[in-house]
């Protein structure tokens, strides 16, 4: 039993990182067809020092969080974790893969196809999640970022994880308002578009530093 228990288990993983990476490739082949190519490029070239560099901070924050929610039983639970991968699907990382070369490859191909589409996702969410923030109460805004922490529970990552991603969307709130106040709603969603896009292209980077030491 124990024996079918894994190999069930190497099956979804599979399934996951098979549907996962046909996504991305989905995704990779419209953004970098016009017209979507314009406003994946125009939003690379918008990034700006203001930006960038509060990601160092937020990103600190965000993973301090996460190792301390994670502590408490039952945040350390997601669906990916329990198929016996670490990060969230997007990013390839399993179990399964350790000590073999997929273990740096998956990962590989899967930042490569991530970043042609990576300012359609921040715009997407920053659409979902911020807004019309301008017009909410300051508990509906607390409340949004965690929704937004939450929302990324769906794609495995654990529950506590989650929830320490919502600081994460308080700093794109806190972004869009400051967009808002300089002119109006559309700078509001460039601005937190650009800073969540930032902060994705960070983690990014982080990711392919740590399989820096894999090789």
């Amino acid at each position: 039993m124990a024996s079918t228990g894994v190999a069930l288990t190497d099956v979804a993983t599979v399934a996951v990182l098979a549907f996962v990476g046909l996504r991305l490739v989905g995704v990779a082949r419209h953004a970098v067809r016009a017209p979507l190519r314009a406003r994946v490029v125009a939003l690379w070239k918008g990034l700006r020092p203001r930006h960038l560099l509060p990601v160092p901070v937020v990103l600190t924050a965000v993973v301090a969080a996460a190792t301390a929610l994670v502590q408490v039983p039952g945040l350390d639970v997601g669906w990916w974790t329990a198929l016996g991968g670490y990060g969230n699907p997007v990013t390839g990382g399993t179990e399964q893969t350790t000590g073999t070369p997929l273990e740096l490859i998956v990962p590989l191909v899967f930042v490569v196809l991530l970043l042609p589409g990576l300012p359609l996702f921040a715009a997407a969410e920053e659409r979902m999640f911020r807004l019309g923030a301008e017009g909410w109460s300051t508990t509906r805004r607390i409340g949004m970022g965690v929704v937004f922490g939450l929302a990324h529970a769906l794609i495995g990552i654990p529950l506590g994880v989650a929830l320490a991603l919502s600081i994460g969307g308080w700093w794109f709130t806190a972004v869009y308002l400051w967009g808002f106040r300089r002119g109006g709603r559309a700078r509001a969603y460039l601005e937190s578009t650009l800073a969540h896009l930032a902060y994705n292209a960070c983690v990014l980077a982080v990711l392919v530093l740590s399989l820096a030491f894999v090789i």
